[in-house]
């Protein structure tokens, strides 16, 4: 009865574990499509390898430019097995999938949809803020953390 349990107590913690890198990988990857973060991350780079004495000029992650709408688009199934992950086992933060959805909003990497770009990252950024914003509430309920 005991070993039951436990191969029980197991399997459910690995499907944990890959619903987890699941939503991990989604986050992750919802920022490949948005050129203001991947600029923001060239520089970063740039400035990181700067601090070992290594210059470069220009972005050094440029080429990515070429695997935007492929990148979003795994990101895009990525957050759909989030989903997935969520409605049937309610395993995945709410606030981790209404950010990572307004992430990918904002980055939406199609240019027939250019002039859309504003609404685009209004409504991702209200997204977010709000994932944000309902994270913090939850976190200093009364009576939660002290």
């Amino acid at each position: 009865m005991k070993v039951k349990m436990l191969g029980e107590k197991i399997r459910a913690q690995m499907t944990n574990r890959v619903a987890n890198m699941g939503t991990t990988a989604s986050g992750s990857l919802s920022f490949l499509g948005g050129y203001n973060v991947c600029h923001n991350l060239c520089l970063g780079i740039i400035a990181g390898l700067s601090m070992l004495g290594i210059s470069l000029q220009g972005m050094p992650l440029a080429f990515l430019q070429d695997y935007a709408i492929p990148l979003w688009s795994l990101a895009i199934l990525l957050l759909g097995l989030s989903l997935y992950f969520y409605t049937t086992r309610k395993c995945i933060s709410k606030n981790m999938l209404i950010g990572s959805t307004g992430l990918l909003i904002a980055a939406i990497p199609f240019k027939e949809l250019e002039a859309f770009s504003v609404v685009f990252w209004i409504t991702g950024g209200v997204l977010v803020a709000f994932a944000i914003i309902n994270f913090i509430k939850n976190r200093y309920k009364k009576g939660c953390c002290k």
